[in-house]
């Protein structure tokens, strides 16, 4: 039970304090899983962002579902997972309560416009701790250096194309890749 509480309580205190969604999130669930609660591993915590990323769903709701399952099982990925949604469903009634009165207040909006800064420094904060932590090899560089080149590309030139097909095309790849090298080592141990 003890173990429940605390996974509420973490993921709750992530979900009330992140805004800017899953990726600005990533950021506080490092410090929060890694460096503090010691829960997961750097390569850990990598290899669930890319699963939390690739299925169907929120980063943080996949997240705190993973976790809570790996620490609590079933009771622990329910009560993390409504424990990092339970602020946000607050704070967005409440809003609606008052939404047109809300948004007219000047220092809303200038609040708003203040927290769209802090959601990019968070997003840029956590690709670079994931880039330092990233395994140094060719695949890894090809990649991310071809994903960043494409992605200004598109970017300068207004071209529509969704960030879901980058993880879908390097997955693809990394699987290929696998399966290659597994098959390459079957054709040398058969010899």
């Amino acid at each position: 039970m003890k173990k429940i509480l605390t996974l509420f309580l973490t993921f709750f205190k992530i979900g009330a304090f992140t805004f800017g969604g899953g990726y600005a999130m990533l950021a506080l669930l490092e410090n929060e899983l890694v460096d503090k609660k010691k829960w997961l591993t750097r390569d850990e915590f990598l290899d669930m962002t890319a699963v939390a990323e690739s299925t169907p769903g929120p980063v943080a709701v996949n997240s705190a579902t993973y976790i809570g399952y790996k620490i609590a099982g079933i009771g622990g990925a329910a009560a993390a997972t409504f424990a990092v949604c339970l602020p946000s469903f607050v704070i967005i009634y409440v809003i609606s309560l008052f939404l047109d009165k809300f948004m007219s207040l000047k220092y809303v909006s200038y609040a708003f416009k203040g927290i769209q800064v802090c959601v990019v420094w968070l997003i840029l904060s956590a690709g670079i701790k994931m880039l330092k932590s990233l395994e140094k090899n060719a695949l890894n560089i090809t990649v991310t250096v071809s994903v960043a080149v494409l992605c200004t590309l598109f970017s300068l030139f207004a071209v529509n194309f969704s960030s879901v097909f980058f993880i879908l095309i390097c997955g693809a790849v990394g699987v290929a890749l696998f399966l290659f090298a597994r098959i390459r080592n079957r054709g040398r141990t058969n010899k």
